[in-house]
C-alpha cells in the first residue's frame, strides 16, 4: 500500500535540486527513458491527489535516489524511515533537507503564483443583470482590468460602469485560491462596494463567472443584491465610453464583436449567455429582497428589543 507519495516526491526534489516538475520528470527520463512517470500525472502525486499505480515508476524512483532498497519499499515505507534512507545514502542531515524542502516549496508556490498572475492579467468585458429597479431584467456592461503588481500576491482588479449618473470606478485586490477566485471592490471617489466570487481560474481563462454582490446604485434606496456575471477576455482595452445598460433587445455576441471579439453561431451563444445570466432569477432581474418585506421583519424585532430593553 503506498503512503505518503506527495511528501516523498517533495524530499526527492529537494534532495536532486530540481526546482521545476519538469526538472524532476527529466530526473525520472534520465534513469529510464520510456519511464512511466510524466509531468501530467505528477501534479496530481505531487498535491497528493493521486499516486503512481505501476509499480515501475518506484523502480524507477530507487535508481533514481540510488538506494538498495526495491521500488515497493518506497511505496509503502513510512516517512521518517524513507527520510533517513536517503539522508544515509546521500549524506546530508535531515534537518538541511527538510529546510530545503520548506524554501523548494515556498519558492514554487511563489513561482505559480505570479504564473497565475499573468495568466490573469488583462482586459476582460462583464455582463450581469442590471441591479436597478429602472432597468429590471436588462442587462448592464462593465469592463474588468486586472493587473500584477510587485510580489507574489500582487494581484488587483478594477472595475467600471457606464451609468446614466456617470462613471462608476471601483478598485481592489483580487485574490486566487483552490477553490475560487475572489475580489473586494471599493469605489474610488464614493462608498459603493461590490464582491466577486468566481470560479477557479483555468488556462488559457478566455472567460470567468461566478457571482456579483453588491447593492444597487441607481434606486430610490439601496438594496442587497446579488447576480450571475460573465467576465470575457479581450484582446484590446475597451472604449472609454463602453459600457452601460445592453438595450433589451441587444446582442451580447454583437457586443462583444464591436469589441473585436466575433463569435461563430452567435445566435447560439446568446442563447446559452442569456440562459446562464437568468438562471438564478424568478424573473429576469438580479436576486433582490423587497425592502418593505426585510421592515416587516424588522419592525417585529426592532419592537420586542425595545420592550425589554433597560
Amino acid at each position: 500500500m503506498a503512503q505518503h507519495i506527495a511528501q516523498k516526491l517533495r524530499l526527492t526534489a529537494a534532495l536532486l535540486g530540481t526546482f521545476a516538475r519538469k526538472d524532476l520528470a527529466a530526473a525520472f527520463r534520465g534513469v529510464n527513458p520510456k519511464t512511466a512517470f510524466d509531468l501530467g500525472r505528477a501534479d496530481k502525486w505531487l498535491q497528493g491527489r493521486a499516486q503512481p499505480r505501476e509499480l515501475s515508476v518506484y523502480d524507477d524512483w530507487s535508481k533514481l535516489l540510488k538506494l538498495e532498497q526495491p521500488g515497493a519499499w518506497i511505496a509503502e515505507s513510512d516517512l521518517p524511515g524513507f527520510t533517513a534512507a536517503i539522508c544515509a545514502r546521500h549524506g546530508i542531515d535531515r534537518a538541511e533537507l527538510e529546510r530545503r524542502v520548506g524554501a523548494q516549496f515556498e519558492t514554487a508556490s511563489g513561482h505559480e503564483e505570479r504564473s497565475l498572475g499573468l495568466a490573469l492579467a488583462g482586459t476582460y468585458a462583464c455582463y450581469s443583470r442590471a441591479l436597478s429597479p429602472y432597468y429590471r431584467g436588462q442587462l448592464i456592461r462593465g469592463s474588468l482590468s486586472i493587473e500584477t503588481g510587485p510580489g507574489a500576491h500582487g494581484l488587483t482588479a478594477a472595475y467600471r460602469e457606464a451609468l446614466p449618473t456617470g462613471q462608476l470606478l471601483l478598485g481592489g485586490l483580487m485574490t486566487s485560491a483552490k477553490r475560487g477566485l475572489y475580489a473586494h471592490l471599493k469605489e474610488t471617489s464614493g462608498e459603493a462596494q461590490f464582491f466577486l466570487c468566481l470560479f477557479p481560474h483555468s488556462r488559457p481563462g478566455s472567460v470567468l463567472g461566478g457571482y456579483l454582490c453588491g447593492t444597487t446604485i441607481i434606486g430610490p434606496e439601496p438594496q442587497p443584491s446579488l447576480t450571475r456575471i460573465l467576465i470575457v477576455r479581450l484582446r484590446d482595452t475597451t472604449p472609454e465610453a463602453w459600457g452601460g445598460y445592453l438595450p433589451p433587445d441587444g446582442s451580447i455576441a454583437g457586443d462583444l464583436a464591436s469589441l473585436g471579439l466575433t463569435i461563430e453561431q452567435p445566435e447560439a451563444v446568446d442563447r446559452q449567455l442569456a440562459q446562464f445570466l437568468v438562471a438564478d432569477s424568478k424573473d429576469g432581474g438580479a436576486s433582490q429582497i423587497p425592502p418593505a418585506e426585510f421592515r416587516a421583519i424588522l419592525d417585529v424585532f426592532d419592537r420586542h428589543w425595545l420592550s425589554h430593553s433597560g
